[in-house]
């Protein structure tokens, strides 16, 4: 007889609390093996294709695409040990789940972070609803059974209560949805969660202030249309009503970018400096080096990748922006290594992945780890840690076709260095006007751990390398 084990969200890492179903890659029935993709899930990080420890028959899902769960919530079950979809068919004693001990053959040797079979698990039971027949008869509510099975020791009660006016179980939220609720005055008692087992998901409050909204705009619109006609009579019949206004849930990545852009305008006590810069030599000698490694030479060096070396060099003479400010222990800390972000504009919004230990890389190693991970950005499979760690950010805003900018600092980073669009200009070069590639960089630094000075010192010496690339060989 297979049995039927329960594969849970697990733990995605760097604090996730939840992430949304965007894709079921198994269909109910089908046969997985171990450790293979079984549904691509979206938090507010990455898009992640999360495995299953077991091997088997997939029984039941949970979860439709576009819901979020929360972690710990069942993904899915398998029947271990069935070799088609109607031997795997749970019985109709009610019990579901098992988790498997270490002893157990079935599972993944991996253990991946919140879930894995290096220990053994608690056993969890979860009691079915009863099924309702034609020729049943109405009956008055029942005391909760407690369903015990003949290999299980001990039987497993389940809470009930009563939601909505009816008796059932009671449900249960994370943190992150009271939270949502509780800011936006929604009684999660009047709600019917989607979930398994009626568990209230956040799609089910934010579907709750959406309604809310539109009832409160439609109240709104109603009285000003009543005010219109009470002041001027003559209006048409036929004059539209006016437009709801459409609301936009601050969820997955927009949500995140939100949360840290307005952490980073509420705690850090920001500072812009900028300066025009002649490129000209800049991308003469990128293209002299591109020409020296000929047509089958590797990939080419960008300018991306120019700027972010030359930031590293001006980090080694200025360390006060690769740092971070510890309030609890109002402490600057200085970092040893720079992690270099960039920010690349995806589909899914604004991401910025960091090139690791940039400050040991050439331009060339920069250039195509900048290269690998933007292709990663594009497709929306880098990973949380391809994502956070950064020491300092580098954005290059001119690809939008705009000259200047003032960043918001990539919290909890101390600076950014902006960079816009390199073009033609007038310019005075020796004394005499010419049209040069002139950019403008902007440096947004946080005003705890330097003053103007060392900001000023660190966007100059940026500029002389950008004009004269030469500067930048007297400090390797």
């Amino acid at each position: 007889m297979a049995q039927v084990l329960e594969f849970k969200l697990p733990d995605l890492g760097e604090g996730l609390t939840e992430a949304e179903i965007v894709r079921w890659l198994v269909e109910v029935g089908d046969v997985v093996a171990i450790d293979q993709p079984v549904v691509e899930v979206e938090t507010a990080k990455a898009m992640v294709e999360v495995p299953c420890p077991y091997g088997g028959v997939v029984t039941a899902r949970f979860g439709e695409e576009g819901s979020e769960l929360p972690v710990g919530a069942p993904l899915l079950t398998v029947a271990v040990g069935a070799t088609d979809a109607s031997s795997a068919a749970p019985g109709d004693d009610g019990a579901a789940a098992e988790e498997p001990s270490s002893g157990s053959g079935s599972g993944s040797g991996n253990v991946l972070v919140g879930y894995g079979t290096g220990a053994p698990a608690a056993r969890r039971r979860r009691i079915r609803p009863e099924r309702n027949t034609a020729s049943a008869a109405p009956a008055a509510p029942a005391a909760p059974a407690v369903v015990s099975a003949p290999s299980r020791p001990a039987p497993v009660a389940v809470a009930v209560g009563e939601v909505n006016g009816r008796q059932g179980p009671v449900a249960v939220v994370s943190p992150l949805v009271r939270r949502l609720a509780r800011q936006h005055e929604i009684d999660l008692r009047q709600l019917t969660g989607s979930g398994p087992d009626g568990l209230i998901l956040r799609a089910d409050v934010d579907s709750a202030i959406r309604r809310a909204g539109e009832a409160v705009t439609e109240v709104e619109a109603r009285t000003t249309a009543e005010s219109v006609v009470a002041a001027a009579p003559t209006v048409h019949a036929g004059t539209a009503a006016p437009a709801i206004a459409e609301r936009i849930p601050l969820r997955g990545v927009r949500g995140a970018v939100a949360d840290k852009l307005s952490r980073s305008r509420s705690e850090i006590p920001d500072a812009t400096c900028w300066v025009d810069a002649d490129a000209t030599e800049l991308m003469a000698a990128r293209a002299a080096m591109n020409a020296a490694s000929g047509p089958s030479g590797g990939p080419k060096v960008s300018v991306l990748a120019l700027l972010a070396r030359i930031c590293t060099a001006a980090l080694a003479r200025y360390p006060e922006l690769n740092s971070t400010v510890d309030t609890a222990a109002r402490e600057i800390v200085r970092l040893p290594g720079v992690h270099l972000g960039f920010a690349a504009q995806t589909e899914r919004g604004l991401v910025v992945p960091v090139v690791r230990d940039a400050h040991t890389r050439n331009a060339e190693s920069i250039g195509a780890e900048i290269a690998r991970l933007t292709e990663l950005a594009r497709t929306g499979k880098l990973s949380p840690a391809q994502l956070t760690g950064g020491t300092f950010t580098l954005n290059n805003y001119g690809v939008f076709g705009v000259d200047g900018s003032t960043p918001i600092i990539n919290h909890p980073e101390a600076a950014m260095l902006g960079v816009g669009r390199i073009m033609p200009k007038p310019w005075v070069h020796h004394g005499e006007l010419a049209v040069r590639q002139v950019v403008q960089l902007s440096l947004t630094f946080d005003h705890r751990v330097c003053d103007g000075g060392t900001a000023g010192g660190f966007l100059r010496y940026v500029a002389d390398c950008v004009e004269q690339p030469a500067v930048l060989l007297r400090t390797l």
